[in-house]
C-alpha cells in the first residue's frame, strides 16, 4: 500500500466511522434523554426550539479519530519498516500518543460537564474553576511529555523571529495558551455545524503543514480528526440532529492545540486558530467594555459593542443564517490557514 493511499485511507475511514456511528448514537441519545438544555440568555431567543436536541455527539469523531489515527500509524510503520529501536522514531510515536491522550482527557472534562448538565436538567455543569484545575493538570502533563520526546526547544517560534531561550518560562507561558485556545474552540460551538466546519479546515491545514515538516505521525491524527469532523457534520449541519456538546468541543480544542504545539510552530498555530481566537476575544472585549461603561456611566448602565457574543451570535442577530455564518467563518479559516502555510514555506 503506497503512502498516498494510506493518507487517503485515514480520513475516509474516519469519515465513514463517524458518519455511520451517528445512525446508532443519535437514537440512543434520544432514548436515554440526553438532550441539550438551552440557556436562551447565552444565545438568540429562537435557539430555544433546539431544546432537547441530543448532545455528546462528539463521541462520533472522538472514536473515529482515535481508531483511524492509530490504524494509519501502524500501517505506515509496517509499510515503511520503521526501526522502533531508534530514539527518534520511538519519540515520534509517543508525541502522537501524547496528542491523542491529551485530546481524550479534555474530551473527558467535556463529558463530565455534559453529563452534569443533563442530569441536573439545566445548563450548569462543572464550575469554571473545576474545569481550569483539570485543564492545568493535563496541560502540564502534555508539555512534560513533549519535552521528554524530543521537543527540547524552549523558545517561541514566530517564523520571522524566535524568542531567546525561555527555559521553564516557556512551559509556564504555554499553559494559559492551551487553556485559552481549548476554551476558545468550545465557545465556537454555538451554532449548527460551525465548530465542526472550522476545525475541519484547521486540521486540513495542519495536515499540509505536517507534510512540509515531514511529521508523518502527527499528520495521521490531524487527518483522522478532519475526517471525523466531516462525518459528524452529516448530523450537525443546520438543522442539527445532534450536538457535539462539550465532550466534542473540548476534544477538538485540545486536538488543535496539541498538534500546533507538537509541531512547535507557534505562528502557524496562531493563524490556524485565528477564528477561535477572535471568537473568544469578542467575549473578553464585550464583558470588559460592559463592566467599564457600567462603572463610568452615571446611571450604571453598561454598553455593548456587539449585539451578542461570541461573535457568531452577533452575525446571527444581524440577519446572517446559520449556513452563511458557517461558510463565512470557514472561508476565514481557509484564508488564515493558507497564510500560515505560505509563511511556513517562507520562514521554515
Amino acid at each position: 500500500m503506497s503512502f498516498w493511499i494510506i493518507n487517503l485511507f485515514v480520513p475516509l475511514l474516519s469519515f465513514a466511522i463517524a458518519g455511520v456511528s451517528g445512525i446508532f448514537l443519535v437514537p440512543f441519545l434520544h432514548r436515554i434523554k440526553f438532550g441539550q438544555p438551552i440557556k436562551t440568555e447565552d444565545g438568540p431567543q429562537w435557539h430555544a426550539k433546539k431544546q432537547g436536541t441530543p448532545t455528546m455527539g462528539g463521541f462520533m469523531f472522538i472514536i473515529s479519530s482515535i481508531i483511524t489515527a492509530f490504524a494509519g500509524y501502524w500501517i505506515y510503520r509496517l509499510r515503511s519498516g520503521i526501526d522502533m529501536t531508534s530514539k527518534a522514531n520511538h519519540d515520534s510515536f509517543y508525541r502522537l500518543l501524547a496528542c491523542i491522550v491529551f485530546s481524550a482527557l479534555f474530551g473527558l472534562i467535556g463529558f463530565i460537564d455534559d453529563y452534569l448538565k443533563v442530569a441536573r436538567k439545566k445548563n450548569d455543569g462543572l464550575t469554571p474553576w473545576q474545569k481550569v484545575a483539570m485543564q492545568v493538570v493535563f496541560a502540564v502533563g502534555f508539555l512534560f511529555v513533549l519535552s521528554r520526546t524530543g521537543d527540547t526547544s524552549d523558545c517561541i517560534d514566530l517564523g520571522f523571529w524566535k524568542t531567546p531561550s525561555l527555559g521553564i518560562f516557556y512551559h509556564i507561558l504555554m499553559i494559559p495558551v492551551i487553556i485559552y485556545l481549548t476554551n476558545a474552540v468550545n465557545l465556537t460551538d454555538g451554532i449548527d455545524g460551525l465548530c465542526g466546519s472550522v476545525t475541519l479546515v484547521s486540521m486540513l491545514t495542519f495536515t499540509v503543514a505536517c507534510a512540509i515538516l515531514r511529521q508523518e505521525e502527527i499528520s495521521y491524527f490531524a487527518m483522522a480528526v478532519a475526517g471525523g469532523c466531516l462525518g459528524f457534520l452529516i448530523w450537525n449541519l443546520n438543522p442539527a440532529k445532534c450536538f457535539m456538546g462539550d465532550t466534542g468541543s473540548m476534544f477538538l480544542g485540545a486536538a488543535v492545540t496539541a498538534v500546533g504545539l507538537a509541531l512547535h510552530k507557534h505562528l502557524l498555530l496562531l493563524l490556524v486558530a485565528m477564528v477561535y481566537i477572535i471568537e473568544a476575544l469578542s467575549v473578553v472585549i464585550q464583558v470588559s467594555y460592559f463592566k467599564y461603561t457600567k462603572k463610568r456611566s452615571p446611571d450604571h448602565q453598561g454598553k455593548r459593542i456587539f449585539k451578542m457574543t461570541p461573535i457568531h451570535h452577533h452575525f446571527e442577530m444581524s440577519g446572517f443564517s446559520e449556513y452563511k455564518i458557517v461558510i463565512t467563518f470557514s472561508l476565514a479559516g481557509i484564508i488564515f490557514g493558507t497564510l500560515g502555510i505560505i509563511l511556513l514555506r517562507v520562514f521554515g
